[in-house]
């Protein structure tokens, strides 16, 4: 039976594109234009994969992925989006969307995307031994962790190789994309739990009317819609792993069954009368500052203090130059099996600019960049010509520069984005408009400094 595919846009005209692509490829696609109408499509049908344009008319991305999670938790959600939107489409991957893709849409770029999908979402059911070598070496590759060269990358492995044979509780600090589950999996990995499950969950995915269920389980009957018994991700990582990611999240009633479980290791699914033991490491991820959550009473102090027994801080991608090209030529290899070519790796100037990029959406964003690169090149290597303009010529004038106050104006490494373009104003200041001299306190290379007062155009 063909796959059903429905696609989400209010350009008339992309949606038949791809309606009439994907029919051809041999899905069962429809389209609708509005979040409303695709609500009505969404309870009548079991759509298996979901293409949503981030801005609709009457609904943003973020909302229609917890819509369509209500009504149909199992959908594969793609999000379509401009590059200027990259930030907030790096959240829509947190609300738990699968993928998104960027326009100009590419119809092949879409269909690898979907069935790549449908593939993850395979082996996630089943482990069959009957998948081919090539789609286990993907697979491989996909999840390996890759180190870094830098000072910050050769820190958190040592903190990875330190911490992974205890049973502590570990906190992975770090902005959208850098990585955290990535590392939540290395510590599971060098771990005595690592015969044992990994369950990821992205509590910012979770609905709220499911979120108790998906965590701690339920029994049939326990409300509308549970018709048999199910186990909880916690009750699945038993003798294992659990990581939570973005547990900020949470909300305040999930938060008091989640102190208790870390209190007594014990469980009680929705609608049960009995407790289960529970033996699980937990390993929990945030972007934000929970110190600040926590005063504003939006998140328990309790819990904190006991998540927080180790903590492991991920740099952004721009505080690592050093290691950029390291994870982009382990995004090309994943790319060049994804897309099947043999594409060898990135020209003089191709590896110049995705150096000198700001990286907002961090590894994620390479990634994505990387992967349409791939997808472009007709060469042996990656030109300028198969990257985004948004990359190559980048406008950072948007930056916001308040707040920039109380930061270190010497130092670009700690600079916030916010603030990146004011420390350079004041560095250049500072040195007398001296390039040489300005370079070195912000430790980067001229030609860097060049780049960046060209692309935030400050004049001199």
């Amino acid at each position: 039976m063909s796959k059903k595919v429905l696609i989400i846009d209010d350009d008339g005209d992309i949606c038949l594109l791809l309606e009439r692509f994907l029919n051809k490829k041999g899905f069962d696609a429809a389209h609708t234009r509005t979040g409303e109408e695709a609500m009505i499509l969404l309870k009548k049908h079991q759509y298996e994969v979901v293409l949503c344009d981030y801005r609709l008319p009457d609904a943003t991305g973020l909302e229609m992925i917890q819509r369509i999670k209500i009504v149909n938790p199992e959908a594969i959600i793609i999000i379509i989006t401009g590059y200027s939107d990259v930030r907030t489409a790096v959240l829509t991957l947190k609300q738990g969307a699968y993928e998104y893709v960027t326009k100009p849409l590419y119809p092949d770029e879409i269909l690898l995307t979907i069935n790549s999908a449908l593939r993850n979402k395979s082996n996630q059911v089943t482990d069959s031994s009957s998948k081919t070598s090539v789609k286990k070496r993907d697979r491989s590759v996909e999840k390996t962790f890759v180190k870094g060269k830098s000072k910050q990358a050769e820190t958190v492995q040592k903190h990875i190789e330190l911490i992974a044979p205890t049973d502590m509780s570990v906190i992975i600090l770090g902005e959208t994309g850098t990585g955290k589950e990535f590392v939540a999996k290395a510590i599971h990995q060098k771990s005595n739990r690592k015969e044992a499950a990994f369950i990821a969950i992205d509590c910012g995915a979770l609905p709220k009317d499911l979120a108790g269920s998906e965590l701690f389980g339920h029994v049939k009957g326990a409300f509308t819609g549970a018709l048999s018994d199910k186990k909880g991700s916690f009750e699945l990582a038993d003798g294992g792993t659990l990581f939570l990611d973005e547990i900020g999240n949470l909300s305040y009633d999930n938060q008091i069954k989640l102190l208790r479980v870390l209190q007594e290791r014990k469980i009680k699914k929705l609608g049960g009368v009995k407790d289960i033991d529970i033996d699980v490491r937990i390993i929990v991820a945030t972007n934000e500052d929970l110190k600040k959550a926590v005063k504003k009473g939006t998140f328990r102090e309790d819990i904190y203090h006991r998540v927080n027994e180790f903590k492991i801080e991920l740099s952004p991608l721009r505080e690592r130059k050093g290691d950029i090209m390291i994870f982009a030529n382990h995004f090309l290899r994943i790319a060049n099996q994804q897309l099947d070519k043999d594409v060898f790796g990135f020209d003089e100037e191709a590896t110049e600019c995705l150096r000198n990029y700001y990286w907002f959406g961090n590894l994620r964003e390479l990634q994505n960049v990387v992967k349409r690169a791939v997808l472009l090149a007709s060469g042996d290597y990656i030109s300028l010509e198969c990257i985004p303009n948004e990359i190559v010529s980048p406008d950072y004038t948007e930056l916001e520069t308040e707040g920039s106050e109380g930061i270190d104006a010497t130092n670009l490494k700690s600079a916030h984005a916010s603030a990146e373009r004011q420390v350079i104003i004041n560095v250049l200041e500072k040195t007398g408009n001296n390039k040489t001299k300005a370079a070195e306190v912000l430790n980067i290379d001229r030609k860097t400094l060049y780049n960046k007062l060209k692309a935030y155009n400050i004049k001199l």
